[in-house]
């Protein structure tokens, strides 16, 4: 069962990544990504340990961004993946039928292109975010509410969402929302990411 937040860790915030996910999890949101583009395989996979014992403690996820090396060494418990970061069907068997397997989608025509074993998809960017310089061109909610409603598996937003989005991103018949500065940059990230749940349980 998948929960409503999502949160990506971003190396670069005020908080250490074991904070921000530390947070999120005392916050209640269902996963936690573990996002570094610039760490070494090895950095990664003690941290994402670390990361994973922790969490579970919470019942939180561990998903690793793009690292499928990483992913497997871990044990994390999901693995997210770009449009360029490999064919997911080899990904999938390489990771095996257990490991929860996510997948970008940034136009609607990409749904095409996606195959069995992929258990949820992030879609995005909804807006431009200064924390992925290089994303895509946003789709806004109108091409989020296409995406979801003809992805053949649940459907995460992701690109400058907040706690004032949670409404719309649930009308869209979106499952969640995938935040990174909401809560990474927040003053209190535990009662930023609380504040998003709770959103998400009112709209």
């Amino acid at each position: 069962m998948m929960g409503p937040i999502y949160v990506v860790t971003e190396p670069a915030g005020p908080w250490t990544v074991i904070e921000q996910a530390r947070a999120a999890a005392r916050g209640g949101a269902w996963a936690v990504q573990l996002r570094d583009k610039n760490a070494t395989d090895a950095d990664l996979v003690e941290l994402a340990r670390t990361l994973k014992a922790e969490l579970t403690t919470h019942g939180v996820k561990l998903i690793l961004n793009d690292r499928v090396d990483v992913a497997i060494a871990c044990a994390a418990d999901g693995l997210h993946i770009g449009q360029s970061d490999g064919d997911p069907v080899a990904i999938r068997q390489r990771i095996g039928p257990h490991m929860i397997l996510g997948l970008s989608i940034e136009a609607v025509d990409q749904l095409a292109r996606v195959p069995a074993g992929i258990d949820y998809i992030g879609a995005g960017p909804v807006r431009a975010t200064a924390t992925k310089p290089d994303h895509a061109p946003p789709i806004g909610f109108d091409g989020l509410r296409v995406i979801a409603t003809r992805s053949p598996v649940p459907t995460f937003a992701i690109g400058g969402m907040g706690v004032a989005d949670v409404a719309a991103v649930r009308a869209t018949g979106s499952v969640g929302l995938a935040v990174v500065s909401a809560v990474t940059r927040a003053a209190d990230p535990v009662a930023a990411t609380r504040a998003l749940v709770d959103a998400w349980r009112t709209a």
